[in-house]
């Protein structure tokens, strides 16, 4: 999300539709807000019109943040994906075999997948579309994530080669992968967007080929006008569950998605905290449209512990200790999402009930402080919060959090807004003392969240964070065997992350969204997006 993976998040009650890799936008609303609505069409398909701000990019090498990704996955394919129930299973690859070390992947490609074009996808298309993302050329910010447990894949990053020796290609059909250490989710980061395959001939027909992609999922781009619309249409050549719609319809910037849905203009909408109230009262018929879905994500403010004064340990701790989650949450979210005490979700595979959080205790605090190396809050240099947004508009949330440590604290904090279409792509290098970030899942394993953000080093480690005992735990629960043991071994490396304060755990992210009764088939998954060639509109 993502960011990729994550995939990313968004700066208030995290939303995705389609991927979620990773989505920052303004912290100004407590949903993102990503709003479908329908129109009937003689055809038979049918129209499903979708209120959205629009991609940044549709480079499945180059999209880190959500929004981007949300048609990314529209459009393109890989050899395998997450079904509803997180589960891998086969995309454009029919099968594979596993080697007895679990080091070689063999698989064994279908043979009806075409680009939109018509042109076949063969085995010399993956590799050639992995050897691109991780060619330091295409400027990937995801490829040394998804991609870096392929043999020769840090050769390629460091320029030192451009080709993939951990690939090879068998025969049009089979291609064989080979991976430097035998792991339990490399085919959960094979269904992650960098790894999808695109078409040489439309990648190197110019810098923007993405403006026209020519991809294998079940839509195709039709047209796209900036910041005004964007059409998907019906692939009718898609070798999988082919799209029941005739066409999906994006209005660009098109207003406020609950106030379309009240109107009648929109069909589909997600329900921020201001109207939550009136989506969730039984003697309001709307509250019959609801849905809530869960969503396997974690909202959380970051700690620069590379600079003052949060390189000191009990500094980042007494500022966790001094915020009444509870309390800020109730006025900011109406309590619409649950607080967090740590990284991994409730439903995620390992996740620890009896955690020990950093609770709220002033008192314990200020004696932090007074026990750090800067001895007092007077002696603590200038802290900046950085967010996205204009204006010098924050959210209550964060307005609530930086009230918390001046009440408590007595500490100052101001805040410096970085536009929101570009936060996940320029944080790691614009970042303050302070940052607000957040994950949703791109694969329900605990390394998703524990490793990426948190391994010392890695990209989405934003904060700097650096603990070689947790290093070493992480390692090793990368390599377990054993599922019962690895679990435990995250517990673990989950509760040294949460004592050292890397970053103040704020809320699990939940999605409240409605819909009318003749959209069939719309549900988005743990991760955050929707498969929209399963909706239909019904009369």
């Amino acid at each position: 999300m993502t960011v990729a993976h994550n995939t990313r998040i968004s700066n208030s009650i995290i939303f995705r539709l389609g991927l979620v890799v990773i989505i920052v936008l303004s912290l100004s609303l407590i949903v993102t807000s990503c709003s479908l609505f329908a129109t009937q069409e003689t055809s038979g398909y049918g129209t499903l019109n979708l209120s959205d701000t629009g991609p940044l990019t549709l480079d499945p090498a180059t999209a880190t943040e959500a929004g981007s990704a949300s048609y990314i996955l529209q459009i393109f394919n890989g050899l395998v994906q997450l079904n509803n129930s997180l589960q891998i299973v086969p995309d454009i690859a029919e099968r594979w075999d596993i080697s007895e070390d679990a080091k070689t992947y063999t698989f064994y490609l279908r043979h009806d997948v075409k680009f939109h074009d018509g042109k076949g996808v063969t085995a010399n298309d993956f590799k050639y579309s992995w050897e691109r993302a991780l060619n330091p050329a295409t400027q990937s910010l995801t490829a040394g994530t998804y991609l870096n447990d392929i043999v020769g894949a840090s050769e390629v990053i460091s320029g030192a080669t451009t080709q993939l020796s951990g690939v090879k290609v068998l025969n049009d059909y089979t291609l064989e992968v080979n991976i430097t250490t035998p792991i339990p989710y490399f085919l959960d980061k094979m269904a992650y967007p960098t790894a999808f395959v695109v078409d040489e001939a439309n990648v190197t027909s110019g810098s923007n080929w993405w403006r026209n992609p020519n991809g294998t999922g079940p839509f195709k781009l039709q047209q796209w006008q900036t910041d005004q619309l964007l059409v998907l249409e019906r692939n009718a050549g898609f070798y999988g569950e082919k799209a029941k719609l005739h066409q999906v319809v994006f209005k660009l910037y098109s207003g406020n998605s609950m106030q379309l849905y009240q109107s009648g203009e929109v069909d589909i909408t997600a329900i921020g905290a201001a109207y939550i109230g009136l989506a969730t009262d039984p003697a309001n018929p709307v509250s019959e449209q609801l849905a809530v879905f869960p969503s396997l994500s974690v909202y959380y403010l970051g700690f620069n512990t590379t600079e003052p004064p949060f390189d000191d340990v009990k500094i980042r701790q007494a500022f966790s200790h001094a915020v009444d989650k509870n309390r800020v949450l109730t006025l900011a979210a109406d309590n619409i999402v649950p607080a967090a005490n740590g990284i991994l979700p409730p439903d995620m595979p390992g996740y620890n009930s009896e955690l020990e959080g950093l609770v709220f205790d002033v008192q314990k605090a200020l004696q932090l402080i007074a026990e750090s190396k800067y001895g007092s809050v007077s002696n603590l240099p200038p802290i900046v919060l950085t967010t996205g947004g204009w204006g010098n508009n924050i959210s209550g949330l964060e307005g609530g959090i930086i009230a918390e440590w001046e009440r408590n604290l007595g500490v100052q904090v101001t805040v410096r807004q970085l536009e929101p279409e570009y936060y996940s792509y320029v944080l790691n290098q614009e970042k303050d003392e302070l940052f607000d970030f957040g994950w949703i899942a791109d694969y329900p394993d605990p390394q998703n969240f524990l490793e990426i953000l948190f391994f010392t080093g890695n990209q989405y480690n934003i904060g700097g964070y650096n603990n070689p005992q947790l290093d070493a735990l992480l390692a090793q629960a990368s390599v377990e065997s054993n599922s019962a043991e690895r679990m435990k071994i995250y517990q673990d490396a989950e509760q040294i992350i949460v004592r050292d304060a890397a970053v103040l755990p704020l809320y699990f992210g939940r999605t409240y969204i409605l819909i009318q009764s003749y959209v069939q088939g719309y549900e988005l998954s743990p991760l955050g997006y929707a498969r929209l060639n399963e909706v239909s509109i019904q009369n």
